[in-house]
C-alpha cells in the first residue's frame, strides 16, 4: 500500500491544482501510509478502513478531516480498479457519509454597508477597496488577489476574471487559472466598485511615468508583489472586532453578496451568472434556503393565473341576471 499510494500520488502531481495536490499529499503521508502502508494492496479490506475511521473519531479528530482522508484513499483505490490491479474498491462502503457543510453566516445589507463605511472612513487603504470589490461583485479571494490591471476595463465597467492566486502550504504563492471554466468570465461593475478601482488606479499611476500603462497586480505590496491571502483574513477579523459585527470568513463576503442579491429579488439565474457558478443547480443547492420570497411569488403567480382563467360562477336561482342572455 505504501508503494502504491506513493506511485498514485506522483501520477497526480501534474494533473491536480497545487492546493489540491498538497491536500492529497498530506493525507497520503500523514494518514494513509501510516495506517495501511504495510498491507499488501490486495489484502486491504473494508474493515481495515472502518476501524481506522472509528479510531480517529474516538480520539477526537473531526469528521470532516477523517472523511477527506478516507475519500482520498477511495480515489486512489478507484484508480487501482480502473487499472485492474484490484477487482473492487474496498473503500466503497467504508467511507462515511460526507459531513454536512456548516451553515454560512451572511451579513444583512446594513451590516455590510456599515463594514464598508468603517473601512473607508477609518482606514482608507487598499484593503478597504479590496473589501468593496469583493462585496460588490461576489469575487472569490484568489480571483481578487490575482486580478491584473490589463483585465480591468473601467470605461466599460467590466473586468475579466482570468487568474487565481492561492497559497500552497500557507507559504508558497501560486498564480493559476480560476476554479472552474465558468469562473473565467467577465464581471459587470457597479458605480461603487468602479470608484474603488479608480482609487487603486490613481494610487498606482502616482508611481509611474506619465502615460505609462497600468500593469501588474491591482492589489499588491509597494514593490508590486501580490498580497498574501492570509492578510485579508487577518485584516477582516481585526476590523470586525473594531465594529463588533458578526464574525465571518473571507469567503462569506461572497455569500453575503449572493444573499443580498437574492433578498433583493434578483432572478436566481442572474445571481448564478454573476457568481459564475458552473450550473444553476450549484446556486440553488447553496442558496436555496434564502429563497422564501421566490416560493411565495411562484404560488401567488399561479393563483393569479388560475383566477384570471376561471369562468365566472353560474348565477344562482332567484338572482337577477345581468348577462347578455338576460337582456335578450
Amino acid at each position: 500500500m505504501a508503494a502504491y499510494l506513493a506511485e498514485w500520488l506522483a501520477a497526480k502531481e501534474d494533473i491536480l491544482k497545487p492546493t489540491t495536490f498538497a491536500r492529497y499529499r498530506d493525507y497520503v503521508h500523514r494518514d494513509l501510509i501510516l495506517a495501511f502502508g504495510r498491507l499488501k494492496l490486495a489484502d486491504l479490506r473494508e474493515w481495515h478502513i472502518t476501524a481506522w475511521s472509528d479510531a480517529e473519531l474516538a480520539r477526537g479528530r473531526g469528521r470532516t478531516s477523517v472523511y477527506r482522508a478516507s475519500a482520498t484513499l477511495s480515489s486512489a483505490l478507484n484508480t487501482a480498479v480502473r487499472t485492474r490491479r484490484l477487482a473492487d474498491n474496498p473503500a466503497r462502503y467504508a467511507v462515511m457519509p460526507r459531513p454536512a457543510a456548516p451553515e454560512r453566516i451572511c451579513w444583512t445589507p446594513s451590516q455590510a454597508a456599515t463594514f464598508l463605511r468603517h473601512n473607508h472612513d477609518t482606514h482608507g487603504d487598499q484593503l478597504a477597496d479590496a473589501f468593496e470589490v469583493m462585496l460588490g461583485t461576489g469575487m472569490r479571494r484568489g480571483e481578487l488577489l490575482g486580478l491584473h490591471w490589463p483585465d480591468v476595463h473601467l470605461a466599460e465597467q467590466l473586468l475579466l476574471v482570468r487568474w487565481n492566486l492561492t497559497a500552497v502550504d500557507n507559504n508558497h504563492l501560486h498564480l493559476g487559472h480560476p476554479k472552474t471554466k465558468a469562473s473565467r468570465n467577465w464581471i459587470s461593475l457597479s458605480a461603487r466598485v468602479v470608484a474603488a478601482l479608480e482609487r487603486r488606479a490613481a494610487a498606482a499611476r502616482a508611481s509611474l511615468p506619465d502615460g505609462a500603462p497600468l500593469e501588474g497586480f491591482v492589489f499588491c505590496d509597494p514593490d508590486g508583489a501580490p498580497l498574501r491571502p492570509q492578510l485579508l483574513l487577518v485584516t477582516l477579523r481585526r476590523r470586525l472586532a473594531e465594529l463588533g459585527l458578526p464574525r465571518i470568513g473571507v469567503h462569506d463576503l461572497r455569500h453575503t453578496a449572493a444573499s443580498i442579491m437574492i433578498s433583493s429579488e434578483v432572478p436566481l439565474a442572474v445571481v448564478s451568472k454573476t457568481l459564475r457558478h458552473s450550473t444553476l443547480s450549484t446556486t440553488v443547492n447553496i442558496y436555496g434556503h434564502l429563497l422564501p420570497h421566490a416560493a411565495r411569488d411562484a404560488v401567488t403567480a399561479l393563483c393569479h393565473a388560475l383566477n384570471e382563467a376561471s369562468p365566472p360562477p353560474a348565477a344562482s336561482a332567484g338572482e337577477p341576471q345581468t348577462s347578455q342572455t338576460a337582456r335578450s
